[in-house]
Order: C-alpha cells, then structure tokens, then sequence
C-alpha cells in the first residue's frame, strides 16, 4: 500500500512536470490556443502557474512561473514521499 503511494505521488509529479515542459514548448510554436492538446495542456498546468503568476512581478515579458511551477512541484514530491517514508 505505501510503495503505491510513494508510486503514485512519483508518476502525478512526473505528469505535471512534463505537461509544464510541453505548455513551455508549445508557447513557443505558432499553435493556437483552441487546438484540443493545448487546451488540455493549460487545463492541467493552469491551477499551478496561474497563482504563481499573479503572486511574481512583472519581467517584462518573460514568464518565470513555470520554473517555479516546476520547483514547487519538485519540494513537493520530496516532503510528500519523505512524509510517506515516516510513515513506515
């Protein structure tokens, strides 16, 4: 059961981190926005960069909330899977 969490909690923060990565890439492609895997892409990713986004300054056009999308993603896996090896 706790190597199915620790699994589980590996496999969602490798998904979200390369769904960040393509939404990354795909902002520098000319593909529109109401394709179907952009769309999936910035309905997965959004509820992540978004607040970050409001919370960081302007940079005047550069966007560093998927870097720190992708650490806060990664502080996360490591307290939560340090948290399931307490557990134990």
């Amino acid at each position: 059961m706790i190597l199915w969490l620790f699994n589980f909690v590996r496999i969602l923060a490798d998904v979200l981190y390369l769904a960040i990565l393509a939404r990354v890439i795909i902002s520098w492609l000319p593909i529109s926005r109401e394709n179907p895997i952009v769309q999936v892409l910035y309905g997965i990713t959004e509820p992540i960069l978004g607040p970050i986004r409001r919370v960081l300054p302007g940079m005047g056009g550069l966007d560093l909330s998927p870097m720190i999308g992708l650490l806060l993603i990664w502080v996360a896996q490591r307290v939560i899977q340090q948290m399931i090896i307490f557990v134990l």
